[in-house]
């Protein structure tokens, strides 16, 4: 992995030292789409694969988190929750000497440090997190929750759908191709129709 390519300078030489401290091996992979970052355990080799389009924001918490999931196998095996109690603490161990301006903007950084006051099994569902690092990204989209009901959108640069409703935690959008209903996350990163 390329430090310097994906981490933010003042914070490389701290995920150098915890990447050797475990003997992780860390891997730089195409996008998912249903993930940022994953730990496995191979054969008792500890790997961790990140999104190479994440901006170094995101790419520098989403390596924190999969680290403190090795940390906390390395200490606890497979008998904990992979996000219980003790993965939480290790993850708010972790991040914590990452927390200051050196290293995060300070829009970030308030944001940030409530999130990690509980952290959650993925920063994507925290809204308030992913819309601050969005604005670090090199691709500028919009949230669906940005975009007026009855107004029409695409969805991964070919499907239009347009917003219908909001329900208790998702949007209720018909795509207008097929007449067919879809719920869609609030994060859900769309561009406007024209």
């Amino acid at each position: 992995m390329d430090s310097c390519k994906y981490l933010p300078s003042f914070s490389i030489e701290m995920i150098e030292d915890l990447i050797k401290e475990i003997k992780v091996n860390v891997k730089v992979v195409n996008s998912r789409k249903t993930k940022l970052g994953d730990f496995r355990v191979i054969n008792n080799q500890f790997y961790i694969t990140i999104n190479n389009d994440l901006n170094q924001y995101s790419f520098l918490i989403t390596l924190v988190h999969e680290l403190a999931h090795a940390y906390t196998f390395l200490k606890y095996n497979s008998t904990v929750l992979p996000h219980g109690i003790q993965w939480k603490n290790k993850f708010k161990t972790l991040i914590s000497p990452f927390l200051h301006a050196k290293i995060f903007p300070n829009e970030i950084m308030s944001v940030l440090n409530q999130h990690m006051e509980n952290p959650k099994a993925s920063s994507c569902t925290d809204i308030s997190l992913m819309k601050v690092l969005s604005k670090y990204d090199n691709v500028q989209n919009i949230f669906i929750e940005d975009i007026e009901l009855g107004k029409a959108f695409v969805f991964r640069e070919k499907r239009v759908f347009i917003k219908i409703e909001k329900l208790r935690k998702r949007y209720k959008c018909k795509e207008i191709k097929t007449n067919k209903m879809y719920l869609f996350s609030p994060l859900a990163k769309v561009s406007l129709y024209k």
